[in-house]
């Protein structure tokens, strides 16, 4: 796997002299955090699937829920407490007796206990003074302690607290028996430069493990909770997909891949089982994964530029910071109009066909043309159009023995008028233009086609196929002519299908003729 800070210069230099622990853990939070996004209900079946899940993927803790908040919480609890997973299982408590109770009788391997101690928070919600707080964390602590619980503490708002406050509060935490302090950014109010003088600050008075927990609110989680990591963080709670209150949490993928890619730091996470847990969370949180989302995205590793495209088949890291494969992903090559023909080549090959092989340069260039001219169109071109085209183009005539092409069309229908089209052929050189009225557009075109050729040529069957969804859907029509007593089916592909009929009529003609000749 690459690792940047060995690799890059400006971050080795950056990084150096900085106490980057060698191993961070990684406490989830989806299952309780992460189910607090507006929005999201998990049943205890969908609560016991994902921690499974985060169990194989390698997290170090997983914080299950917030017991006392409901008997359907709780139940869940309890039995994922009960599978006996690698992962601790953890459980919320305020810094309230009946809290602890109930996360005790799930039968947690750790407490997370929280209270509030910024300013706001003791003047407007707990109205109690700075003593009275320490002393109910003092209590909530030594009461989880006699049970013989590991105990994790937080004081809410962190972030927003006097330092010196908050040094003195998290130091009689410890002296408590707290096995480790977590440092909430609760609004999501830091900024890396802060974050790191924070905790560089709570190092030198803390001689616990020290934790963040990072909120989005200015998409600064993940950044915030590397900063604290370089100042010396053993554990960063996450969720997955970045899910949680308002802006969300830091992302589990991005904090990992991170730790992993470009600090070198070793974390327990199974890098490979990232994309399918994210997909299963999003599955039963029903929120979709942003496209661009980092890491696990669809487009995380898509390329539609010509150059990178060209650039990532030359050689992957030219335009990937690290494999797809390593997260559980592919690298997909999207065509569209900024699809170069290095691109288009290789979704070819992709697909089984070979240019030189099964097509000639003549067929792949046009075959580049359709698949740029669907994309200035604003369609994305999907493996199945392109097969389409494919075979379209493959299908044809070589120009030089075409007799008939099609110069122009134009298709008159709406309400209260009779669908009319006009086309124009080229004929051996001549150009002919005719009109016809049908029963609807495609057949008045058809009529029109037929018309001008004058030749007695019929059409005997007419299918179409919509390949791909959508109203802009690339239409894949399929036509039987009969004429001079031999039958000749053919097909043509575009997303307009009055133009698709026209050319799969034109294609059969030609056919045709050509065979009457010989």
């Amino acid at each position: 796997m690459i690792i940047y800070r060995e690799e890059n210069e400006i971050i080795k230099k950056a990084l150096e002299n900085l106490n980057i622990p060698k191993r961070v853990y990684i406490f989830d939070t989806t299952l309780r955090d992460g189910e607090q996004t507006p929005g999201v209900s998990l049943t205890p079946e969908e609560k016991i699937e994902i921690a499974i899940k985060l169990d194989e993927l390698g997290v170090d803790v997983i914080e299950a829920g917030f017991p006392v908040s409901s008997l359907g919480e709780q139940e869940a609890i309890k039995k994922i407490c009960s599978l006996n997973l690698d992962a601790e299982i953890c459980g919320l408590a305020r810094a309230v007796k009946k809290d602890i109770d109930v996360a005790i009788d799930c039968g947690v391997d750790r407490i997370h206990t929280f209270i509030a101690t910024s300013p706001l928070h003791r003047k407007y919600k707990l109205k109690k003074s700075k003593e009275e707080i320490i002393d109910i964390a003092v209590e909530a602590i030594e009461y989880i302690k006699e049970h013989g619980i590991k105990v994790e503490f937080s004081a809410e708002d962190a972030t927003r607290t006097e330092l010196d406050y908050l040094i003195e509060v998290y130091k009689k935490a410890v002296e408590t028996g707290a096995d480790i302090i977590n440092v909430p950014d609760t609004v999501g109010v830091m900024i890396p430069r802060a974050m790191y003088y924070l905790i560089n600050e709570l190092k030198k008075e803390i001689k616990v493990p020290i934790s963040v927990h990072c909120h989005n609110d200015f998409g600064l989680a993940v950044a915030n909770s590397l900063a604290a990591v370089e100042a010396g963080a053993e554990q960063v709670h996450c969720t997955i997909n970045g899910l949680g209150e308002r802006g969300g949490n830091a992302a589990l993928e991005e904090v990992v891949m991170s730790l992993m890619s470009i600090y070198g730091v070793k974390t327990n996470i199974k890098t490979q089982k990232l994309y399918d847990i994210s997909q299963l969370v999003s599955k039963y949180t029903e929120i979709k994964v942003q496209p661009n989302k980092a890491i696990v995205g669809e487009n995380a590793f898509a390329h539609e530029s010509g150059i990178h495209a060209h650039g990532v088949l030359a050689h992957a890291l030219t335009y990937e910071p690290i494999p797809p494969e390593l997260v559980g992903q592919k690298r997909k090559i999207i065509l569209g109009k900024h699809t170069g023909t290095h691109a288009i080549e290789a979704k070819l090959k992709e697909l089984g066909i070979e240019v030189g092989r099964d097509i000639n340069k003549e067929q792949f260039e046009e075959i580049v043309k359709r698949i740029k001219s669907l994309g200035d169109k604003g369609k994305r071109v999907t493996d199945r159009d392109v097969e389409a085209i494919v075979e379209d183009v493959v299908g044809k005539l070589a120009k030089k023995d075409r007799v008939v092409e099609l110069e122009q069309i134009a298709v008159m229908t709406g309400n209260k008028v009779i669908p009319t089209a006009s086309v124009a052929l080229k004929i051996e050189e001549e150009i002919k233009k005719s009109s016809a009225i049908g029963v609807g557009p495609v057949d008045a075109a058809v009529k029109a086609v037929q018309k001008a050729i004058g030749e007695k040529i019929k059409l005997k069957e007419y299918h179409i196929n919509a390949i791909t969804g959508g109203t802009d859907a690339l239409a894949e029509v399929i036509v039987t002519l009969e004429g001079y007593g031999r039958e000749i089916t053919t097909k043509a592909a575009s997303e307009d299908i009055v133009r698709a009929s026209v050319e799969a009529v034109i294609d059969g003609i030609n056919k045709i003729l050509v065979k009457k000749e010989k």
